[in-house]
């Protein structure tokens, strides 16, 4: 309970933490938009803190790394699990992954995901970005209207009617 309250404190207001129930969080390393952003999950068993959480990296937002760097993090977090064994290390779990991110992350292609909508692209006609034409402004029937009685039969201004009077 005191741990729970903890997190809760610590982590209130921190867009990354996410409490999935009493027992269960989530902790997203890194930037939303990063490539080498990863997402942690933590749940806490019947015996915890004396037997280690169950530390997952399973989450959708995971699916851009590869399976060898989910093991390698998860083993380098069962280190520390193992060296906090008997204490509440929910956060220091959390503040272990996000000092040691770019180390975590060293290996891991930042093109992973070009890969992935590449697969999905399959059996569709490539067609540049460039063919595409942009949709022109529609004006109303009135900004037509007032348009066409500024203009002459050619579409063009008269001369002068930017001119400033003067003599007024």
């Amino acid at each position: 309970q005191m741990e729970l309250e903890a997190l809760r404190s610590i982590y209130e207001g921190d867009g990354c933490f996410r409490e999935l129930s009493p027992v269960s969080f989530q902790y997203r390393i890194g930037e939303s938009g990063d490539p080498k952003a990863f997402l942690i999950e933590v749940s806490w068993p019947e015996t915890y803190p004396q037997t280690a959480p169950v530390i997952s990296m399973d989450a959708f937002f995971n699916n851009t790394i590869s399976s060898a760097i989910k093991q390698s993090i998860l083993d380098k977090l069962m280190v520390e699990v193992e060296a906090n064994l008997g204490t509440a290390m929910t956060y220091t779990l959390f503040e272990y992954a996000k000092d040691n991110k770019e180390l975590f992350m060293a290996n891991q292609p930042v093109n992973t995901v070009t890969s992935v909508s590449n697969s999905i692209a399959i059996g569709t006609p490539n067609v540049p970005a460039s063919k595409k034409k942009d949709k022109k402004e529609q004006l109303s029937k009135t900004q037509k209207r007032k348009l066409a009685n500024k203009t002459d039969n050619k579409g063009e201004l008269p001369r002068g009617w930017n001119w400033v009077d003067v003599i007024k």
